[in-house]
């Protein structure tokens, strides 16, 4: 694809599915792109590396099918997430197989890189970045991304800190490309709201891991869903970036979360403290602050009918309002 222009109107919401970390693989990308919206996850999930190629075949013959069997509402097309930075060593042979696969969408994070986006467009790519503040955007669009994703306060995992209504407005005023914005939305009022803002699209991650077809353990499922913003806990201790984390998944690791210490943000790492008994991959579990609004658990399919529904209620609310 060459554009994103016209993917709205062939979604049933205008909303992708971000890419998390252990939590997205081929299940829920499958059910988010089925249920009408586009689906995403990090190659760095697919372990071993050779597992990648198959998991790329198995979204695309499933969406395929799909499409054959509901001609009248294909499913939306997928992505991939590409960490960028020079500490991952697969990046070469991940891009390769994203080009040999023509991946129709390619999310880029931690530093942007002319060739890997040269690479996507080869073949008629999408490459979105992703950034916390305007600056980075400014360097993302300048390399060669063709849209951006505002990863504002309050989204789960490696999040920025700042209001998405001042980050919107600060990318809004040079950049007229595909924006996407990501922090707190887990309710189809705020996927309304993020178009209000100036986004094209919302980017919502934390609400799906409640779901059947998220890649956690069922108590990471339970605690998303009894859980609110009060319960997230912004630290950089666990990676060397900050991001947004469970409460409960840090006292549960013995550690008090209102006494983390500051990590080296030059030493990023992905595993934890060399002194601590917790591995932040499998025991402090990221998450949003717009888990309040869940309540219960759905499957993705089932989730999407709920913000499809709360969003067309919005609308009314909002155009009765307007009146």
């Amino acid at each position: 694809m060459s554009s994103l222009t016209d993917l709205s109107s062939q979604l049933r919401l205008p909303v992708f599915g971000s890419p998390m970390f252990i939590a997205s693989g081929p299940e829920l990308v499958k059910a988010q792109c089925q249920a009408g919206i586009v689906g995403a996850f990090p190659t760095l999930n697919a372990r071993p590396a050779s597992l990648l190629a198959d998991w790329l075949d198995e979204i695309t013959e499933s969406n395929a099918a799909f499409n054959s069997a509901n001609p009248d509402r294909p499913a939306a097309p997928f992505a991939v997430n590409l960490i960028v930075h020079r500490s991952n060593n697969r990046l070469e042979a991940d891009l390769a197989e994203v080009v040999r696969h023509e991946v129709p969408i390619v999310i880029t994070s931690l530093g942007a890189r002319e060739e890997v986006n040269e690479a996507v467009h080869s073949y008629g790519g999408v490459v979105l970045h992703d950034v916390i503040n305007n600056r980075f955007a400014h360097k993302a669009v300048e390399k060669g991304a063709d849209g951006v994703i505002a990863v504002a306060a309050g989204a789960g995992g490696h999040a920025g800190a700042q209001s998405p209504f001042a980050l919107v407005q600060e990318i809004r005023s040079w950049f007229d490309g595909p924006l996407l914005l990501s922090g707190a939305i887990a309710h189809g009022r705020s996927i309304l709201a993020a178009l209000a803002a100036g986004a094209d699209f919302a980017y919502i991650g934390s609400a799906f891991l409640s779901t059947p077809e998220a890649n956690v353990v069922e108590d990471y499922r339970k605690m998303i869903v009894e859980s609110g913003a009060d319960d997230v806990v912004y630290s950089n201790y666990f990676t060397g970036v900050k991001g947004n984390y469970l409460r409960g998944s840090i006292v549960a690791s013995g550690l008090d979360p209102d006494n983390l210490p500051e990590a080296d943000p030059t030493k990023m790492d992905f595993g934890t403290d060399p002194d601590s008994e917790a591995k932040a991959w499998r025991d402090i579990w990221g998450s949003g602050q717009g888990i309040g609004a869940l309540g219960m658990q759905q499957t993705t399919a089932e989730l999407v009918g709920t913000f499809a529904s709360q969003f067309e209620e919005a609308k009314q609310q909002l155009l009765t309002r307007l009146r």
